[in-house]
């Protein structure tokens, strides 16, 4: 008796819906955290121009970015409110930094001011922050290219 042999094709090829899965989590988790930068920066804010400003040497540790618009508002967290009432965000935040293991000494505030902002509502939003123990600030301002003179 004669047995036929059967004889099979391997097909060896790889099964990538895994490597697709993981490659679109990972652009995923990169675009989201792109767009986190961006979310400190208002449109409304027109940075003066200085010859002196430049772009920061490292990353802030613990930045707190407070924007001052032309009309004396301070908008924290996207929500504009007077600078009367910055004293309760300020709290909250140096409970965050002190609850993070963190010192709110060592939180640096960031003052973007509008260019037609008045000084002395400058001066009060850092004299607020005082009072609440921040003591580091960082004024941000547009750099004037030379092209720009």
């Amino acid at each position: 008796m004669k047995f036929k042999r059967n004889t099979y094709e391997m097909n060896a090829e790889p099964d990538m819906t895994p490597m697709i899965d993981m490659t679109f989590q990972l652009i995923a988790f990169f675009m989201v955290l792109l767009n986190f930068g961006e979310s400190e920066v208002d449109a409304r804010i027109k940075l003066p121009s200085s010859q002196l400003a430049k772009p920061a040497d490292t990353p802030l540790e613990a930045p707190v970015v407070l924007q001052l618009t032309d009309d004396d508002k301070v908008i924290f967290s996207g929500e504009p409110m007077p600078i009367s009432e910055l004293d309760r965000p300020l709290r909250n935040e140096k409970k965050f930094i002190e609850l993070s293991g963190g010192k709110v000494a060592d939180a640096t505030v960031i003052l973007r001011a509008d260019g037609s902002a008045k000084t002395g509502i400058v001066q009060q939003v850092i004299q607020k922050c005082q009072d609440n123990g921040f003591e580091r600030f960082a004024l941000r301002a547009k750099q004037e290219l030379e092209e720009d003179r």
